[in-house]
């Protein structure tokens, strides 16, 4: 990651807008932030930390945001931070503005804008910025993944604040473990430690519901066994509840069955005795039966002998109601014409009561003859009719024709406005038709002149590129070969050395008796021996593998050497002498020309419809002006003619209405009076009828009684019953006949007239025998159900408990497996002596590669006399694993590294930020850090260390990285020429830059 620049505009004391060119102060590699005591040198970092994570560092987070605005803006001045920087290959600018109250634009008070955040990205191919995202959650995961570190190892490893650090060396284990534990992604180990605490509690719980269930099992097969199980007392968790609970309830159900057995004997005595006792039942209860039947049927005679006179009457009115059915159909008739008659004359009454007094004695024929001459008055009434409607029909069109009148005015009116002003349009309109037409020409022209400009331009960006380059590439190709001319001489020398050395290596192979390879002596009285500093053929091969290996790395150097010469000439071909800015200012004036060509004739083709759209509207407008005036000629004549037809139906239509309003009402009129008159004409003859059809039915029911032998018909009306009554009268008859044969075959039976000759059946007593023998066969039936049921139960809750002893031994074999891991990695188990649990020997190990990799740095700081190293040993009573100590090399002794002095702190803490920052760089992927920043410390160091610490930061532009020191030492402004400097006044800070 490498910063390029920074945008501040309102942000802490900050008041204006101001910038950070971290490019310029990074060319130095290392650079001074400086300024007086609450100047804001920290708001800078901070403003960096916001614009990555959109919050600032620790407890100067002031919740949502609004608390990061300068006091010292203006009212409409919005805070703003932008950050131009490079991560991972990708060149990005974030902008962030926090929420804002502002003033409102309308009327007093404030309001408050919303949190707004940008994130662009620098196309280099395209040479332009592109927006990526406006979403704060987007950007935030976008920025965290491209970093692969949170905002709190960010503030810990970029931007190094040495007071942490200092007392990270003076923490105890919990507080170094806490740290950590925020900078390290260990949050899985401390999750495996609470799964596997939760997976013991869960298993115990799960254990002890299981003997608590089997206990239960226990004490209600104790209920269940009464006196004969005895449980002894156990409690969940004792080791030998199993083996009491299936003992005790193997003894219970031995018990159980033996006391089954007695009941089941007790059961089979009972039995018989109550079946002796039910038969004796039964006989007295057939003979109670008997006897009582035979006394209820006597009284049942005696009561149909009080009932017979009743009876006789009751048989004389169904013979006189059967008489009077043959009189039925005239009754009805007779009734039925009744009823009419009735409505016929009521119905007459009212027809004549809607009628004039001159109709009152009028007869059928009379109010018929009435109502036939009103029809023909009203059928001569139908051209009067016609008369009227075609007189509205004439006022409509009238009405009509007027307002085609105020029409035509109105377009007449709107026409000659519009056509006086058609030569001003149609000019105007031509005149910017050809304006437009001649910027699509201009711009035809421009669009020519802009692909090669912009070639010029990206050969000229190549050029510069290529110049930056071709330096390094020309000092990369002489050190390649530098190493090559090294790498050969050294071989060289080998070479020279092992041959002056070579009787030496030949001697080594020589053997007592065996010719020698160059001589052929078989004697050997004084072979060489090899001297210090001889060069085996192993070592020389080695060398010239090397000097191969620089000759061909210098090779490829001097081919990039030349493609990057090829490449630059290629690049000043195309793009001349010119500089990149005056082509680049070239090109904008081009395009931004072009962009105003292109605007003005885009509106070309809209002009072109404008007039067309105009001349159209013209001819539309004179054939209007034309028609109304045609119009209006023919409305004149078409209004003369309407008159005419008026006054003639006007006077039809006085003469065909009479004294009514209208010819409609008096046809209105002359409809209802020969309605009226054909209903009162109706009712007359319909009221006759019924009168003449009443009087026939009087005959015939006279007639129709004499013969049924009634003296009048009333008496044969009497004497009729309705359904209902004939059905109750005739189920009375049947009922007395049924009862009179019951009662005698009762009284002739011969079981229940013996019956009667015995004595009373006493009843109550045998009940009360056979009540007893039940009652000791249900005692008996209880007892033996009893038995049953304690030995199925028995049997069953015995099951059940040998299944959950069966159950419980996995979960008891998994509980202690899952006990010991859990005691271990919580470190109270007695097999981690140390007590460490795991998520401390996790941030342990990370602790050993930090203490590692600050040592580097911080034996270089002491001049070689401190280590730092990692101590697995326990303090007191506490748990082992992070514990830092450092090695004296001066007394050879290991000391806590508390004991530290105030300078010696300070290295101390600044390398372990150091080694820290590499190891959790490591840790989130590799990502490359070109800009760190290191806040205070530096006055407690004398001149000696700190030209010390100033080497080994300085050491870090190795990789091209820039360090940023935040200090008060004067001495460090004489050191460090690149210096930020924050200057405090009463208007709010400013950013100045020094030395760059």
């Amino acid at each position: 990651m490498r910063l390029h620049r920074l945008d501040i505009t309102a942000f802490g004391p900050f008041g204006g807008a101001h910038s950070v060119d971290f490019d310029a102060l990074s060319a130095a590699g290392l650079f001074l932030l400086h300024g007086p005591t609450g100047a804001g040198k920290t708001s800078v970092l901070d403003a960096v930390c916001y614009a990555l994570y959109g919050a600032v560092p620790g407890a100067r987070q002031s919740g949502q945001g609004i608390g990061l605005r300068s006091d010292h803006a203006q009212p409409r001045t919005r805070t703003e931070v932008r950050l131009d920087l490079t991560v991972a290959g990708r060149r990005l600018e974030i902008t962030r503005q926090p929420p804002w109250e502002r003033p409102k634009l309308r009327g007093a008070g404030t309001t408050v804008d919303k949190a707004q955040t940008w994130l662009r990205e620098y196309d280099t191919r395209a040479g332009v910025w592109k927006d990526r995202s406006r979403s704060h959650q987007e950007i935030g995961e976008e920025i965290t993944q491209l970093l692969g570190m949170s905002r709190e190892q960010f503030c810990q490893v970029v931007l190094l604040p040495q007071g942490d650090f200092a007392r990270f060396l003076r923490a105890d284990a919990e507080a170094r473990g806490r740290l950590l534990g925020r900078l390290f992604d260990t949050q899985r180990f401390a999750d495996v430690e609470r799964r596997l605490a939760e997976r013991r509690r869960a298993t115990e719980a799960r254990v002890r519901d299981g003997d608590a269930a089997l206990l239960a099992d226990a004490h209600r097969m104790q209920q269940e066994a009464g006196d004969a199980m005895e449980l002894p007392d156990l409690a969940p968790g004792d080791p030998g509840l199993a083996d009491a609970v299936l003992g005790a309830a193997a003894i219970a159900r031995a018990t159980a069955r033996e006391r089954l057995t007695v009941a089941h004997c007790r059961l089979t005595a009972a039995e018989s005795a109550h079946a002796a006792t039910r038969r004796a039942l039964d006989d007295v209860r057939e003979l109670a039966r008997l006897q009582s039947r035979f006394a209820e049927a006597r009284q049942r005679a005696e009561r149909l002998q009080e009932r017979a006179g009743a009876h006789q009457e009751a048989q004389r009115r169904m013979e006189r109601s059967r008489k009077a059915e043959a009189v039925a159909p005239a009754l009805e008739l007779r009734e039925a014409a009744e009823e009419e008659h009735h409505r016929a004359a009521a119905a007459e009454a009212r027809t004549r009561g809607m009628l004039p007094d001159s109709y009152a004695d009028a007869g059928a024929a009379g109010l018929a003859a009435a109502a036939r001459r009103a029809a023909e008055e009203l059928g001569g009434l139908d051209a009067a009719r016609r008369a009227e409607r075609r007189l509205a029909e004439l006022a409509e069109e009238r009405a009509g024709l007027d307002r085609q009148e105020r029409a035509d005015e109105d377009v007449l009116r709107e026409a000659e406005a519009w056509l006086a002003e058609w030569d001003a349009t149609r000019t105007a309109l031509r005149s910017r038709v050809d304006s437009a037409q001649e910027a699509a020409t201009r711009a035809e022209q421009l669009a020519v002149r802009r692909e090669p400009m912009q070639g010029r331009l990206d050969a000229a960006r190549t050029r510069d590129r290529l110049a930056a380059d071709l330096e390094g590439a020309r000092r990369t190709a002489a050190a390649s070969e530098q190493r090559a001319l090294d790498a050969r001489a050294h071989w060289l020398d080998l070479k020279e050395q092992r041959l002056s050395g070579i009787a030496a290596e030949l001697a080594a192979h020589l053997t007592d008796g065996e010719p020698c390879a160059v001589c052929g002596a078989t004697e050997h009285p004084a072979p060489a021996r090899k001297v210090a500093g001889h060069v085996d053929r192993e070592t020389e091969d080695r060398a010239l593998a090397a000097y191969q290996r620089a000759e061909e790395q210098h090779t490829e150097d001097e081919r990039r050497l030349g493609g990057v010469r090829a490449a630059l000439a290629a690049a000043t071909a195309e793009a001349g002498d010119a500089p990149t800015a005056q082509l680049e200012a070239d090109a904008v004036e081009l395009e931004q020309e072009y962009t105003r060509a292109r605007r003005a004739a885009s509106a070309l083709h809209a002009t072109h419809e404008e007039l067309r759209h105009a001349e159209h509207e013209h001819e539309r407008r004179l054939a209007d002006r034309q028609q109304a005036a045609v119009r209006a000629a023919s409305r004149l004549t078409r209004r003369e003619t309407l008159e005419r037809e008026q006054t003639q139906l006007e006077a039809q239509l006085a003469k065909a209405r009479g004294n009514s309003g209208s010819v409609a009402a008096r046809a209105a009129q002359l409809e209802r009076q020969a309605a009226l008159l054909t209903d009162a004409a109706d009712a007359v003859r319909a009221a006759e009828d019924a009168a003449q059809r009443l009087k026939d039915a009087d005959a015939r029911l006279a007639d129709a009684a004499y013969r049924a032998g009634f003296d009048t018909p009333q008496a044969a009306a009497a004497a009729l019953l309705d359904a209902a009554a004939r059905r109750e009268l005739q189920h009375r008859l049947d009922a007395w006949q049924a009862e009179e044969a019951a009662v005698h075959a009762v009284l002739a039976e011969a079981d229940t007239a013996a019956a009667a000759q015995h004595p009373p059946a006493d009843l109550p007593a045998a009940e009360r025998a056979a009540a007893a023998a039940e009652h000791r066969l249900r005692e008996a039936a209880s007892a033996r159900d009893a038995a049953a049921r304690c030995c199925a139960e028995l049997d069953r809750l015995s099951a059940g408990a040998t299944k959950a002893v069966r159950r419980l031994a996995p979960l008891r074999e998994e509980y202690d497996r899952v006990a010991r891991l859990a005691a271990l990695t919580a470190g109270t188990s007695a097999d981690n002596d140390r007590k460490m649990r795991l998520e401390s020997y996790v941030l342990a190990a990370r602790l050993e590669q930090v203490a590692a990799a600050a040592t580097a740095r911080l034996q270089r700081m002491s001049s070689g006399r401190y280590t730092l190293v990692h101590s697995d040993d326990r303090t007191g009573r506490g748990r082992s694993g992070l514990g830092l100590h450092v090695v004296d090399a001066w007394t050879g002794r290991e000391r806590d590294t508390a004991t530290l002095s105030g300078g010696e702190t300070f290295f101390a803490s600044l390398a372990l930020a150091l080694g820290l920052a590499d190891v959790v760089t490591d840790e989130a992927g590799g990502v490359r850090l070109d800009t760190l920043f290191i806040d205070e410390g530096f006055g407690s160091l004398d001149d000696q260390t700190l030209d010390e610490v100033l080497d080994v930061l300085d050491s870090l532009r190795e990789r091209d990285r820039s360090v940023g020191i935040v200090s008060h030492v004067p001495d460090l402004r004489r050191r460090i020429h690149a210096q930020l400097e924050v200057v405090k006044g009463r208007a709010g800070s400013t950013l100045r830059q020094r030395g760059v």
